[in-house]
C-alpha cells in the first residue's frame, strides 16, 4: 500500500453513496460506449483542487472475462489505466480546461500495478490534475483502489482530439 502521504486522498474518506456524476452526466462529457464505459459514477469532483473521484463497478458481464484468465478473470491493467483516463476526461471536459471537448490519451508514466481486480469488485478511482496547457495536453496522476487497497496507480497525458476528426471518421459520432 503506498503511504498515507503519498494518496492524493484517503479512499475510506469517500461517501461512495453520493454520486455527483451518473452514467448519463458521465456519457455527456465522455465518447465511449458500450463495452468501452469504463465507469459507474463520479462521486468527487473538485476542480478548485483538481482532484476527482469515482468507480467502476465491475460484473461478470464485462467483455474481458471470458477471456483474460477465463479460470480466474482478472480486469487487465490496461483497463484500470482507461477507466483512470475516463475520469480525468471527464474533469477536464466538464470543467472546460482544454481546447477540446474530446481527450484523447497521450501517455502514460510511472504505472504500476499492486493489486488484482475480479468482478464482483468496485475498481474505486482518484485523480490528481497535475498540468494544464489548454491547447496542448493535461497531466494527472491517478490512484486505483479496492476495497482501500491500492490496486494501480501511475501518471497520464491527455490530448485535445478535435471533434470534427471523430466526426469524419465515424458519422455516428
Amino acid at each position: 500500500m503506498a503511504r498515507t502521504k503519498d494518496l492524493i486522498l484517503d479512499p475510506a474518506s469517500l461517501d461512495l453513496t453520493t454520486v455527483v456524476a451518473d452514467i448519463d452526466a458521465i456519457r455527456s462529457c465522455n465518447q465511449q460506449r458500450f463495452e468501452m464505459e469504463q465507469l459507474t459514477a463520479v462521486v468527487l469532483d473538485d476542480p478548485d483542487q483538481g482532484v476527482i473521484a469515482g468507480y467502476k463497478d465491475i460484473t461478470d458481464a464485462e467483455f474481458w472475462v471470458r477471456g483474460h484468465m477465463p479460470s480466474a478473470p482478472l480486469m487487465p491493467g490496461v483497463m484500470m489505466c482507461e477507466a483512470a483516463a475516463q475520469l480525468c476526461s471527464f474533469h477536464v471536459v466538464r470543467h472546460r480546461l482544454m481546447e477540446s471537448s474530446v481527450i484523447g490519451f497521450g501517455g502514460l508514466d510511472s504505472v504500476r500495478f499492486r493489486g488484482m481486480v475480479h468482478p464482483g469488485s468496485r475498481l474505486v478511482i482518484v485523480a490528481q490534475r497535475l498540468q494544464v496547457r489548454p491547447s496542448a495536453l493535461v497531466r494527472c496522476r491517478f490512484q486505483c483502489f479496492v476495497e482501500n487497497q491500492l490496486v494501480c496507480e501511475g501518471q497520464m497525458l491527455g490530448i485535445p482530439i478535435p471533434a470534427e476528426v471523430l466526426r469524419r471518421e465515424n458519422p455516428t459520432v
